[in-house]
């Protein structure tokens, strides 16, 4: 194994007071790392500083999809046992792959009632505990979703979300994720106007964020990980719009690592991509030849976690490992709820 592909490369310290249980108020006051590669310069700012480092030679690319309440919680028809269910891929109209707790009460012919308007049952066991499950209801899925579901935040964050909205970013549309694309949630409704008026082409893409995105990397060579897959979708028009700036030598600022997982997916030589709609399990670590992106903005992320070697092939490890440092030792704030970094 190379220092790239050890899993123990990636790992850091993390005092448990730095990990953010509540979104910035306002959102756009959060605290911004910025760094330039070419500068090997670290500025302190806030999320709002943001307006002076885009120039109208920049397309800023957005994630526009939007969560779902995705943890359920029903009861085993005929025993009434509890199970807590979390939502993580559509595969059809009726049928999800989701992570059930606790999974071995559910057997084939089990079924588990939501409420009067939803039932689930077991299609198939597939791996790291996800189950393969069929719903049957009446009416609209994501309707009864909204009156039954709650947000499907993270293990980390323990303190009880006071508004559903504080999970979702302000320019969210497409309904499908199972976890916010948290560095979008930064951005405020005047802060994006501010930056489309400074002359700066905004974008948007969708992938569907999946619950695999919290998944720890539990093999000691990364190349062994087994990447979760995820939907998503870039249109001809997005695509033909940002093959255009890349010709006109613009920077592709992606805004979040979902971002950067459709553009690279769908890049088929440097400087170009393909309109496309699918999943993706592209696994991006160091080193890694970037044909699309030129900036990034992202969260901190967790020790050993895909979404940080992905950061690391992009600025460089050592680079990052530097910046992770002085994050720790500035106070800034980590993961979802956390502060940001803007890397050039």
């Amino acid at each position: 194994m190379t220092e790239y592909t050890k899993r123990s490369t990636y790992d850091y310290y993390l005092p448990e007071e730095l990990i953010a249980q509540s979104p910035a108020e306002p959102r756009d006051s959060a605290r911004l790392l910025v760094y330039d590669k070419k500068t090997k310069k670290i500025e302190h700012k806030v999320f709002s500083d943001i307006l002076d480092y885009l120039t109208p030679n920049d397309v800023l690319v957005l994630n526009n999809s939007r969560v779902l309440p995705a943890r359920i919680y029903g009861v085993k028809q005929g025993t009434g046992a509890n199970i807590e269910v979390l939502l993580n891929k559509r595969v059809n109209l009726t049928d999800w792959e989701v992570i059930a707790k606790p999974a071995k009460r559910i057997k084939e012919d089990t079924i588990i009632l939501f409420g009067e308007k939803l039932k689930m049952q077991l299609l198939e066991r597939l791996t790291d505990g996800v189950l393969k499950v069929r719903f049957i209801y009446d009416g609209r899925f994501e309707e009864i979703l909204e009156e039954i579901g709650s947000m499907p935040l993270p293990p980390y964050i323990t303190k009880k979300l006071e508004n559903n909205e504080d999970y979702q970013t302000v320019y969210s549309k497409e309904k499908g994720s199972s976890a916010a694309p948290t560095a979008g949630l930064h951005w405020t409704e005047e802060l994006l106007n501010s930056v489309k008026k400074k002359g700066v082409e905004v974008l948007e893409v969708m992938l569907h964020v999946g619950l695999g995105t919290f998944r720890p990397v539990k093999e000691d060579n990364i190349l062994n990980h087994e990447m979760h897959s995820e939907y998503f979708e870039i249109s001809e028009e997005v695509a033909n719009r940002i093959n255009k700036a890349k010709k006109e030598g613009k920077r592709i600022i992606a805004c979040g690592t979902t971002t950067v997982r459709v553009l690279e997916s769908v890049a088929i030589k440097k400087n170009e991509l393909l309109p496309t709609k699918g999943d993706t399990s592209i696994f991006i670590y160091p080193p890694y030849d970037f044909k699309i992106v030129d900036g990034l903005i992202t969260n901190f992320h967790l020790p050993q976690s895909t979404l940080l070697m992905l950061v690391s092939a992009f600025e460089g490890l050592e680079d990052i490992k530097k910046i992770y440092d002085v994050a720790v030792k500035e106070k800034y704030r980590f993961f979802s709820f956390g502060d940001a970094m803007l890397l050039l």
